[in-house]
């Protein structure tokens, strides 16, 4: 048992550890173990290939836990027996994307990691809760749903939350205003085909449609579509990690501390847009049991047209590379 603070500086309370297992150590991993390190979530376990990898990241952020004030144990291995009774795994193994690649361009290449990553999740953490940040993520997440044979609730794509981040950022730079007060909602896959909404999009309450011009909403809207692609040709030997490790952290503590929190993410759709059978950003409310609702927003015609489009593109791709 440990102590863990709550919700007040006065208020503590003692329960069992939790434990986070995060596969793959690279970039985007080690960025979300460091930011779930520092929200203080539980015992992380780092998990790579490369054993010497994970163990020498590992140990690097438990040496910042006097500098940064946390206690949690920070481990990394290579052995999946490892992450036994992780509460949440979140999975971010795979190739990253290089410049002048789609994210559809990473199928097959990662569809048999994740078979190989769904193997050892199904087998040792049977309980967990998967988050997925491996792209293309509402593929692979479908994929990582039917290797481990998980109940759909339970595995979850990081998708909307990072493309509503960035086109958070863009609105606030356009409106001149703190990050904090703009609430961006994007829907569909996490690819070029993703669904900005800018009338859920609000700053301060008042809709975006009120403060920017339609030229510059949708500026917005495409810079938001290929912001992973703006920042792979930017730095031109690899892909973003920053934020979307922080987001996969995001969710985990939602899960973890059963807040639920209403966001954006890939999950798994039966009937609910018009939608079968398929994983694809929408709101849902994310708490220890996973995804416990999924919120059906009223979307114009022209919305509902560009999420379901949206939709189709990943079913065509999971009928015809993945075989599903």
């Amino acid at each position: 048992m440990k102590h863990l603070r709550g919700d007040s500086e006065d208020d503590f309370m003692v329960r069992e550890s939790r434990k986070i297992a995060v596969i793959g150590a690279g970039n985007v991993g080690a960025t979300c173990a460091f930011v779930m390190a520092e929200r203080k979530l539980g015992d992380i376990v780092l998990l790579d290939i490369y054993e010497g990898f994970a163990k020498g990241k590992a140990l690097d952020m438990s040496q910042g836990g006097q500098v940064l004030n946390y206690d949690g144990k920070i481990t990394g291995t290579s052995k999946y027996e490892d992450i036994a009774d992780a509460d949440v795994v979140v999975v971010t193994s795979g190739f990253p994307r290089q410049p002048g690649m789609s994210r559809e361009d990473l199928i097959g290449k990662n569809a048999e990691i994740i078979s190989q990553v769904g193997a050892g999740i199904r087998d040792f953490a049977p309980n967990s809760i998967v988050i997925m940040v491996t792209n293309p993520l509402d593929l692979m997440t479908y994929h990582m749903q039917k290797v481990t044979g998980f109940d759909s609730n339970r595995v979850i794509g990081q998708a909307g939350i990072l493309d509503s981040a960035r086109m958070t950022h863009f609105v606030s730079k356009a409106v001149g205003c703190s990050n904090e007060d703009v609430q961006a909602m994007v829907l569909g896959g996490h690819g070029d085909t993703m669904v900005p909404l800018p009338r859920y999009t609000t700053v301060g309450g008042i809709p975006i449609t009120q403060l920017l011009a339609s030229e510059e909403i949708n500026a917005i809207s495409e810079r938001t579509a290929s912001g992973g692609g703006e920042i792979v040709k930017l730095l031109e030997r690899g892909s973003a990690f920053y934020a979307p490790g922080s987001a996969a952290a995001i969710m985990a503590e939602s899960v973890l501390n059963d807040r639920k929190r209403m966001l954006p993410c890939s999950a798994l759709l039966s009937g609910q847009y018009g939608l079968e059978d398929v994983y694809i950003g929408v709101p849902v409310l994310l708490g220890k049991n996973g995804v416990e609702r999924i919120v059906e927003l009223e979307l114009e015609d022209s919305e509902l047209e560009s999420l379901q489009s949206s939709a189709n593109f990943y079913k065509s791709q999971l009928r015809d590379i993945l075989g599903y």
